[in-house]
């Protein structure tokens, strides 16, 4: 098997989103006691956009972000305290990812699949994305 060929510094580094999807997660977040005495299960969906991903030319697990820490940073930002609204418990996973990895995006989507209003649906979900500041 041959090596690939080094990188050709006249293309650009590629953008690489690191997703995860569907972590499962039981928490006590929303308005109505019972949501957070009792609790409810939760599903969480991340998108890391790495700008220049090393990993993607070098096969180095240190040129990217290692799956078990992002999803043990999410849990714990997730079951540690109780949040009214799905929008404050977002931005909380958002702003601890961008503190912990070297990501220029990072897009979180937190979901209750069976929310506690009284009508029929798939879910209900809140999407928020934030971006690092252009330097």
């Amino acid at each position: 098997m041959t090596e690939p060929a080094p990188p050709d510094p006249a293309r650009p580094d590629p953008e690489v989103v690191v997703q995860l999807r569907g972590v499962s997660v039981h928490t006590h977040h929303g308005v109505g006691a019972a949501e957070r005495e009792v609790g409810q299960r939760m599903v969480f969906d991340l998108d890391l956009t790495l700008a220049g991903c090393d990993a993607a030319v070098s096969d180095d697990l240190a040129g990217t972000v290692d799956y078990a820490e992002v999803t043990a940073l999410l849990i714990n930002a997730a079951t540690e305290q109780s949040y009214q609204t799905l929008e404050r418990l977002t931005r909380v996973i958002a702003d601890r990812v961008m503190s912990r990895f070297e990501v220029s995006r990072v897009r979180v989507r937190a979901s209750k699949p069976e929310p506690p209003i009284p009508v029929t649906m798939d879910g209900a979900a809140v999407d928020l994305t934030l971006k690092r500041a252009a330097d």
